[in-house]
């Protein structure tokens, strides 16, 4: 709550108003919580709903896109491609986090997907570490047709934080981004 009245530039309590009003407008739903400094702070992520409120001329050009390629590539050059999309889009960040530890390094690649029109978070859950999309992938819009976008994130947050990172994304009507960090 503190961050988001900083960067707004209002209080806490108009903050929680606004929240509050887009909870009850259907905008946003609880997404789970954070630790905080003296208790858990809660996370909130766009509704479907919401969803269709913010323009996304890109996604059905992405989306045309991906078939296009589809037809002219076999699928080992798709996911190739793919990958290499990625790589180009870790290219232009990777001086901000060389010699940075590892979450500093996954924070930053949060934040470019953030940049990218994402939202996500880092978890923890038995040992293993996952970066969760929070109904906020910016590919989304292909990735219903075209499991294969998915690709230019994992090879992405891969380049950013250095290590290992696998799609595990729920494809289809509504997309879930998951990738696990080894």
């Amino acid at each position: 709550m503190n961050e988001l009245a900083a960067a707004l530039d209002l209080t806490d309590n108009a903050v929680r108003a606004h929240l509050l009003s887009l909870e009850r407008d259907g905008l946003i739903h609880r997404a789970g919580t954070q630790a905080g400094f003296r208790k858990p702070h809660a996370t909130y992520a766009l509704t479907a709903d919401s969803e269709q409120i913010f323009p996304k001329a890109y996604g059905p050009l992405l989306d045309l896109l991906l078939t296009v390629l589809t037809r002219k590539l076999s699928p080992k050059e798709l996911r190739a491609a793919m990958r290499e999309v990625g790589r180009r889009v870790a290219d232009n960040h990777l001086l901000e986090v060389e010699g940075k530890p590892r979450a500093q390094r996954i924070e930053a690649a949060l934040d470019i997907l953030k940049e990218l029109g994402g939202s996500a978070t880092f978890h923890e859950s038995e040992g293993r570490h996952f970066i969760r999309g929070n109904n906020g992938c910016p590919l989304a819009a292909a990735t219903a047709h075209h499991s294969e976008a998915c690709l230019i994130a994992e090879s992405m947050l891969a380049q950013i934080i250095g290590a290992p990172v696998k799609e595990r994304c729920i494809h289809g009507k509504t997309p879930s981004c998951r990738f696990q960090v080894s």
